[in-house]
């Protein structure tokens, strides 16, 4: 097939440079241009402050940055944003209206009820949610990731709740700087230190996912910050409806695949969840990039009493947890026939 002609807005904080990194290598997308404040319009997109650990992409770097400006966003196939919730707000509804496909990073309007927010393994089919916003009056549409943290805890609980059920669960979250953007920490804040507490991420996780699984499930989230760089560790807590063998647990989570797998989506992972055995992983120094970063990796399975289980699970937040489960999704779309 032709390639798809892709726009990145919000090109040049972390999410944004992990879409450009995605995509201009992409075997469906054309990366064709990319836009950011003021601040950085007019720049050689080569010539920003590149913080990914692999080189700048040949063919991104003589991009130039246009200034976001809703008028003057060309004729593409797919927007994807990396815009900051306020200013998204404003400009993807809009986007919308006038006949773009944006596929969204950002908070704001995950929990609308036509909006699919999409973890491609896990909620497939919210995807045809695109229709109902027609009653908007958009000839275009909006598509939300999940917050990171979610995304990472929702693909395990995934199996686990199709399986035994789920009657309640507890987390509780170490996520890397990476997380809050470029400049989002202080290094003074987060050196030699723990914060525990990260605004909003505690009713991100719990909405998001009962949104997701389409029930009330009784969910306890804490969300921390731990000076890692890239790699969201959760703790994790399940109740269950039935009772569980722990070598059952980890079979049916191993060999856990979605619709991407089945597909062969070329951002999917062979396996979305990896088992480890080992005591002390995972670990996001050794195992974030597992999947080229699409993968998450669960190790440390108990069972501790009749339908108790704990488990730890650790994701790369700015791929799998963001652009990259973004990518996926828009993948997943348009194998479908959806757009």
């Amino acid at each position: 097939m032709d390639k798809l002609r892709a726009y990145v807005i919000g090109a040049t904080g972390l999410v944004g440079q992990r879409y450009v990194q995605l995509l201009a290598e992409h075997p469906w997308f054309e990366l064709v241009g990319v836009a950011a404040s003021e601040r950085s319009a007019g720049k050689r997109y080569g010539d920003i402050n590149w913080v990914l650990e692999t080189p700048l992409p040949e063919k991104a770097a003589e991009l130039k940055i246009d200034k976001l400006d809703v008028d003057s966003v060309p004729k593409v196939d797919v927007v994807f944003s990396a815009l900051p919730s306020e200013v998204a707000a404003k400009v993807e509804p809009e986007l919308a209206r006038r006949g773009y496909l944006v596929v969204s990073n950002s908070s704001n309007m995950r929990l609308e009820p036509d909006i699919p927010l999409v973890i491609p393994e896990v909620n497939p089919r919210d995807l045809e949610l695109l229709r109902e916003q027609r009653k908007r009056g958009w000839s275009g549409g909006i598509i939300k990731k999940p917050n990171c943290s979610t995304t990472i805890l929702d693909l395990p609980l995934k199996p686990i709740l199709d399986e035994f059920g789920i009657v309640r669960l507890h987390v509780v979250t170490m996520q890397a700087v990476s997380g809050a953007g470029f400049s989002g920490v202080a290094s003074m804040a987060i050196l030699d230190n723990l914060i525990p507490y990260i605004r909003g991420e505690e009713e991100k996780i719990v909405n998001e996912t009962k949104k997701i699984f389409r029930r009330d499930l009784e969910i306890y989230a804490t969300t921390t910050r731990v000076p890692v760089v890239d790699g969201h560790t959760e703790v994790v807590y399940v109740d269950t409806e039935r009772d569980f063998d722990i070598e059952g647990v980890l079979e049916l989570l191993a060999k856990f695949r979605g619709l991407p797998q089945e597909l062969g989506l070329p951002t999917a992972p062979e396996a979305p969840i990896i088992v480890t055995k080992n005591p002390d992983r995972p670990q996001p120094r050794l195992d974030r990039m597992a999947g080229n970063g699409m993968s998450v990796v669960v190790g440390r399975a108990r069972k501790l009493g009749a339908r108790k289980l704990a488990f730890v699970v650790l994701g790369h937040n700015t791929i799998r947890g963001a652009a990259g489960n973004a990518v996926l999704a828009t993948e997943l779309l348009i194998k479908l026939g959806l757009y």
